[in-house]
């Protein structure tokens, strides 16, 4: 298979955070890495390939260099988070003939992309087993929900105005029919588990797009799917790590939770995941006097990649006019002078330099200057650990949508420029 058809199915494989890291492990350990706990003590040497989950929605995955101090980490941050809709605790919602779900917009979805649609429900639940309170993964990849759009001759501004939802009121998905029967969620999430309605004690539930990622275009130049922000930089990173060749740094690859919604938690960016895990990995290694991680952090260098915005032909003014990335033109090195992306002329120049090295072609994006810019992992993770950080991405249309649109030949040339980053170059 090629790089852009494994990153079709590791995303139809991965509707939730849950998925993406259960099949990273999959494909990490067929790759030789053996997993960590981490309520145990580690020790490592050079040469040895680990990886280790965090609540199960993120995970690290390394490769131990020969001289894990004086050449520090090469580390490719991504997220394994998308925006979308997630189950409420009580969702029953019954009336006029149905049963609907109460459904909570997770990130910044574009909520009218999600409507019409076949909808499956997937994530991780909780519940009373044998060895006591178990979690475990469910995918219901069936139409189970639909949010279904009103009729024009009731809506006759829609064309004209665009379609908006209120959220609490017009965004629950239809889920069946009412009748006299026990028809709630929680009896329908419980026999999909095989297990007795008592025992479901909570889930973490979102719906998700059953039509599958698909390669797409007059000649295959475009790649449609869900979720491309940000499995395909999870992914490449993947690709990169799986194909590298040891050195004298360690590569790291770490695939955080909760990017669309701002880092704030256990498992985020925002948190000590990845600074503890370096040094972890240093001392796992014998290395742990107090000069050892400073020393190993100033010789690292972070490479933050999330997706990026592509000119759009049909809303050109809404993009800088020099700045304006092409799809299948190779990676973006996003800049902004406020912090929104950590990338500096420093470490534009080393990207940058890791590209033309490889002769693939490198675009720059610098958002409109009277237009807010989004953010990534880059200037947290930079923060927190200290570390030089420069923020890339494919570029992509429809970014936030119910399914997005990228470039197919770009993906193998940011799984080819991230390799060459972990193996130390240039």
């Amino acid at each position: 298979m090629t790089p852009e058809e494994t990153l079709l199915a590791y995303i139809d494989a991965s509707p939730t955070p849950y998925h993406a890291v259960a099949e990273a492990r999959f494909r990490l350990v067929a790759e030789g890495f053996n997993e960590l706990r981490l309520d145990e003590p580690w020790s490592l040497g050079p040469g040895d390939k680990r990886f280790v989950s965090f609540d199960h929605g993120s995970f690290v995955a390394f490769v131990v260099g020969t001289d894990p101090v004086a050449a520090g980490f090469r580390v490719v941050g991504a997220h394994t988070d998308s925006p979308n809709l997630r189950v409420k605790p009580q969702p029953d919602l019954d009336g006029h003939g149905f049963r609907r779900l109460g459904l909570s917009p997770y990130g910044g979805l574009q909520v009218a992309t999600w409507v019409d649609r076949d909808l499956g429900i997937a994530g991780q639940a909780s519940f009373y087993g044998d060895s006591g309170v178990e979690h475990g993964l469910f995918k219901i990849d069936r139409p189970v929900c639909r949010i279904a759009t009103l009729a024009i001759h009731l809506n006759r501004e829609v064309n004209d105005k665009g379609l908006l939802l209120n959220k609490q009121k017009e965004l629950p998905a239809l889920f069946g029919l009412e009748t006299k029967d026990d028809g709630s969620f929680r009896r329908f999430l419980a026999a999909q588990l095989g297990i007795d309605k008592a025992a479901l004690i909570s889930w973490d539930a979102s719906l998700f797009d059953l039509c599958p990622s698909r390669l797409g275009g007059e000649d295959g130049e475009f790649i449609f799917a869900p979720r491309l922000d940000n499995l395909a930089s999870c992914h490449a990173g993947l690709l990169a790590l799986i194909a590298a060749q040891q050195t004298a740094s360690s590569a790291v690859l770490v695939c955080f939770d909760n990017e669309e919604v701002g880092s704030q938690s256990a498992r985020g960016a925002d948190s000590p995941l990845l600074s503890s895990t370096l040094r972890r990995i240093l001392d796992g290694c014998g290395h742990s006097a107090p000069q050892d991680f400073p020393v190993s952090l100033a010789n690292s260098l972070l490479v933050s990649a999330d997706m990026a915005h592509a000119g759009h032909p049909n809303f050109a003014d809404k993009h800088d006019p020099n700045h304006m990335p092409q799809l299948n033109k190779g990676p973006v090195i996003k800049s902004n002078v406020n912090q929104r992306y950590a990338t500096t002329s420093r470490t534009l120049a080393y990207f940058a330099r890791l590209c033309e090295k490889l002769e693939v072609p490198v675009q720059q994006f610098v958002n409109r200057s009277d237009l807010r810019c989004g953010s990534t992992i880059g200037p947290i993770s930079a923060g927190n650990v200290g570390i030089d950080t420069v923020d890339v991405g494919n570029p992509m249309l429809s970014m936030h949508s119910v399914r997005e649109m990228a470039g197919s030949q770009d993906h193998q040339a940011m799984a080819r420029v991230l390799r060459a980053h972990f193996e130390g170059s240039p």
